[in-house]
């Protein structure tokens, strides 16, 4: 199957070509554990999973690495805060990423690499980059000098005015260039640090994810990406960072091949922040009783690579249309396993085209196709639950179903003869009794209320 990816780097939609057909290598971002994250940092998480599911189905062997940055100033702060040392901070939000995680129906990343078990690799990148004339140190700092990197910029497209103010740098004087970047800064005696040969200190963020990617991927690798908000500069960092440190100055392609980055989210139209009290986490709506997986259809609802507003609607329609979904996989009692429909395969192959996906998904169940339903949503991550569990049928022991069963049927006869008035309070006395019927084009389906 030949797949098509938008390659942020080359900025065209390409045949992807992966660099051993045998053994795919993907990295993306992952978060900075310091607070609970929020529905757009899932954004990145549910699209990497869905490619990843792709790739796994086309090829026979992919490592997906997707990093915990567990040592930065806002955990720094956080700790001081919560007057806790910073383990206790990143071992309590990493443990909620991941359960979140799971809620979403996402699979664990292959190997999710903490910064702080690579402070040595951080370490050996400087000495690398200071011994090929692209980082210096100053005032216990270590910089990336920017200008020793003509291509700098080749990821994101920003002029040299542009990357300045985009990287809101901070004019120091120690500085060769005001858009030189820290690669290690020092540490006082009461804040996290290691020993280095620039003094006792801890990594800049940027220089964490190129340690991480290298020791667990080698380079190049396949994939890197993350959200479009760590195109610049953390992303066009990376680049140069891992580049420059092995030579490839003239390569941007060196440190990984295709470059895919999802779409910013809002909510309700309006960007998301505290301060507007739209500030919306996955923990959140889980605590409201949305299920994981509903979360997960509503991010898959547009293309990945454009912007998504998240509504309180788009919740409700993705719940709408997996219940719909499951009702037809209950009323088929269990569907055979089957080969994804190739139409899907298809619209997924295209750049991960979901919401086509979702078209296709709603022909399968149009069309009866159980099986091929089913199918389908294992590529994207869905319907995979019990579909009893799922409409709420799986804890019934105390109600007598023979019963429930025989109203049902004097109830399609009434509705045959044109009984509506019993045919309504048939309905009306099971309500009584707490079940709720749901008339489908596959029959009558009921559950407690």
């Amino acid at each position: 199957m030949q797949l098509r990816f938008y390659n942020s780097l080359t900025r065209s939609k390409d045949i992807f070509t992966p660099l051993d057909p045998h053994h795919l290598r993907i990295y993306a971002c992952g978060p900075t554990v310091y607070d609970t994250a929020h529905i757009g940092n899932f954004r990145m998480a549910v699209v990497f999973d869905v490619l990843t599911r792709l790739l796994r189905h086309v090829y026979p062997r992919v490592t997906y690495v997707s990093n915990i940055t567990d040592v930065d100033d806002k955990i720094m702060d956080a700790a001081v805060a919560a007057n806790v040392p910073i383990e206790q901070i990143t071992e309590k939000y990493t443990k909620i990423y991941n359960d979140d995680l799971q809620a979403l129906k996402c699979l664990l990343p292959d190997i999710q690499p903490r910064a702080t078990d690579h402070i040595s690799q951080m370490i050996n990148l400087c000495e690398n980059l200071i011994s090929r004339g692209h980082a210096y140190v100053a005032e216990g700092h270590v910089l990336f000098h920017v200008p020793s990197f003509p291509a700098y910029g080749g990821l994101s497209g920003r002029s040299r005015d542009d990357q300045i103010a985009g990287a809101r740098v901070d004019v120091a004087p120690y500085k060769k260039d005001a858009a030189d970047f820290v690669l290690w800064k020092p540490s006082t005696e009461t804040q996290v640090g290691w020993d280095s040969p620039f003094g006792r200190g801890r990594p800049g963020w940027h220089i964490e994810c190129s340690a991480m990617a290298e020791e667990h991927l080698g380079l190049p690798f396949d994939i890197h990406g993350g959200g479009a908000d760590l195109k610049f500069p953390h992303h066009e960092n990376e680049i140069a960072q891992s580049c420059c440190a092995h030579g490839h100055t003239h390569d941007l392609s060196y440190f990984a091949k295709v470059w895919i980055h999802n779409g910013f989210l809002t909510v309700e139209g309006e960007k998301m922040s505290k301060s507007l009290g739209n500030f919306t986490t996955a923990q959140d709506l889980l605590a409201k009783g949305v299920k994981g997986e509903i979360i997960r259809f509503a991010l898959l609802a547009g293309h990945y690579r454009q912007p998504l507003d998240w509504t309180n609607h788009g919740v409700h329609q993705a719940k709408a249309q997996l219940d719909k979904f499951y009702k037809l996989l209950h009323a088929q009692d269990h569907v055979e396993q089957a080969s994804p429909p190739h139409r899907v395969l298809e619209a997924l192959a295209d750049d991960l085209n979901t919401p086509k996906v979702i078209a296709e998904l709603n022909a399968l169940y149009n069309a009866g196709d159980g099986a091929g339903l089913k199918a389908a949503g294992a590529l994207i991550g869905i319907l995979q639950d019990d579909p009893r569990a799922w409409l709420g049928l799986d804890n019934m022991s105390d109600v007598d179903a023979d019963w429930i069963n025989d109203l049902i049927n004097a109830r399609t006869v009434a509705k045959k003869n044109k009984d509506f008035v019993m045919a309504d309070s048939i309905r009306a006395e099971l309500l009584h009794h707490g079940i709720v019927i749901e008339d489908t084009k596959d029959g009558t389906i009921w559950r407690r209320a």
